[in-house]
């Protein structure tokens, strides 16, 4: 189907906004609320992430008329497939919006071999699971978490529960960290350049913003 020039910058490349447009303001235009599911096997180790984001209703109508082909004011298997396809796609050049670190290091994720794509009660729903590109142990400090580098979405977690561990070893434990701004500028002033304050989109620190969940294990499980 054809995507107008808006929705490619509203949702082929969900929540990034083309060049053509003006400049950027630095705030959130589109809101979704997310879960995410971190799956541990009897090894100790990260088997997958699973993310589900539920997106605000102004967003999700926008994606509907754009989207619905037949305008039958709903969307079908096929028009589904298609938001979910240019989705994973657009979101690639930014690993899925995901972070994962061991002991402050970043760790690799394997890009999601696809996304699905819902359309409910007037609310658009994304989902999708993605692996470690390396084994991940669960040693030391394991933080997991998702932001947008270029400001334009804002993805939370409302409840610490929409963060879970599934199979967590004994002797680890978890718990959700919601970064205090004024508290992580101040932390990390020497490393915030004045580009990054004039326009921080697109720059990796915004991830010291962004809610995580850290689990904490021994040095082996």
């Amino acid at each position: 189907m054809k995507i107008s020039r808006a929705m490619k910058a509203a949702t082929c490349s969900l929540f990034v906004l083309l060049a053509a447009t003006g400049p950027v303001r630095v705030h959130p235009h589109v809101f979704a609320q997310a879960t995410l599911e971190v799956a541990v096997n009897s090894a100790g180790e990260v088997e997958t992430l699973g993310h589900v984001w539920r997106f605000d209703d102004l967003f999700s109508s926008t994606v509907l008329l754009e989207f619905d082909e037949n305008s039958d004011l709903q969307l079908d298997e096929d028009e589904l497939a298609t938001v979910a396809g240019v989705v994973h796609d657009s979101l690639a050049e930014f690993d899925y919006f995901q972070f994962v670190s061991v002991n402050g290091a970043p760790a690799a994720m394997q890009a999601p071999e696809k996304l699905l794509a819902m359309h409910e009660n007037d609310q658009l729903t994304i989902l999708f699971q993605s692996q470690p590109s390396q084994p991940l142990k669960l040693t030391g400090t394991v933080a997991f978490g998702v932001y947008d580098p270029t400001f334009y979405t804002a993805i939370d977690f409302y409840e610490d529960g929409d963060l879970t561990v599934r199979g967590m070893p004994g002797g680890c434990s978890r718990a959700v960290v919601r970064p205090d701004p004024d508290e992580a500028l101040a932390a990390n002033q020497d490393t915030l350049t004045e580009a990054f304050f004039n326009d921080p989109s697109g720059n990796d620190v915004t991830k010291l913003f962004a809610t995580r969940l850290e689990v904490t294990c021994g040095a082996t499980n």
